[in-house]
């Protein structure tokens, strides 16, 4: 497979209130040719341009935000409040409710800029959480909605069972910090080898360069505020996209979500060789059809 250059990026700013989100914006054709605007929105670790806009030389498509754009979506991803170039000073832990309120400012923005047009969003881990509230909130602002390695209610969940041990210590303070290990330990924890140790590393570097600590609201609601989303609330046709290997949630707790959801226009992919980091996994194009896939399908005709 040949790899294609890299698409150039557009940064951009919206507002809430005081507080400045940082923007990144991909699209590879004119605007009058869009077949769909992606909102891409990132985890509890992680800013947006390392998860989203992964260079890695030797990995064909490595970018999901390059890959989607040649296929003529209009491609953004926010940095939350607390994370890579967003506004870091306020003092608090940005849990997942104000996460959800930055993708309302994100995804405001977007529609300002483009018109008015329903998004399609993908959220993973704890912003599939965001993403799914946002969805809850304001579902006029949402045509599809893609949630991967979700979690609803935390029971059977390996790892968040691991990291309550530690809930005293991120409750006592407004950001922990990140460095290599705990970027490799995101890799191992579920199943070591679904990814490429050149990749680990190359998304470790680019995490690195932007935080060494970022906001613990969302391990905090994790661990002890679950759920913070209602399945029956959410209106928009949604995917729930589950690693073979991701211990944050259980089986039985994502299917339970699952059978909630009120629109007969839901999906529910497993995806197999898969851990928690879905787009730096060793099966990376899996996941881009399966998504690909769902934001795509036309429109029913019939609904009885």
């Amino acid at each position: 497979m040949n790899e294609q250059p890299r698409l150039a990026g557009t940064e951009h700013w919206a507002h809430k209130g005081d507080v400045k989100l940082f923007l990144w914006n991909k699209c590879a054709v004119d605007p009058a040719g869009i077949i769909g605007t992606i909102l891409f929105v990132h985890g509890s670790s992680m800013p947006c341009q390392p998860t989203f806009d992964l260079q890695v030389p030797g990995r064909p498509d490595s970018s999901v935000m390059d890959w989607f754009a040649r296929q003529g979506y209009d491609c953004w991803a926010a940095d939350m409040e607390g994370y890579g170039r967003s506004t870091k000073t306020r003092d608090n832990n940005a849990p997942i409710s104000q996460g959800a309120d930055d993708c309302f400012a994100a995804a405001s923005y977007i529609e300002r800029l483009r018109g008015q047009r329903p998004l399609l969003v993908y959220g993973i881990s704890s912003g599939a959480l965001r993403a799914a509230l946002f969805a809850e909130r304001h579902p006029e602002m949402v045509a599809r909605l893609a949630l991967d390695a979700m979690v609803w209610t935390g029971q059977g969940s390996p790892t968040l069972a691991e990291r309550r041990k530690k809930l005293p210590e991120f409750q006592a303070k407004n950001r922990r910090p990140i460095d290599r290990a705990f970027m490799h330990s995101i890799f191992e924890r579920d199943h070591p080898g679904t990814a490429e140790k050149d990749v680990i590393e190359v998304f470790a570097d680019e995490v690195l360069k932007l935080d060494d600590s970022v906001p613990t609201g969302t391990y905090v609601d994790m661990c002890s505020k679950l759920p913070v989303c209602d399945p029956e609330k959410i209106a928009a046709p949604t995917l729930i996209m589950r690693g073979q290997w991701d211990g944050i949630a259980s089986l039985d707790d994502l299917i339970e979500f699952f059978r909630r959801l009120p629109n007969p226009d839901k999906h529910f992919a497993v995806m197999p060789g898969i851990s928690h980091a879905s787009f730096q996994q060793k099966n990376y194009r899996l996941v881009y059809h399966i998504l690909q896939s769902f934001f795509s399908q036309p429109a029913p005709v019939y609904r009885g």
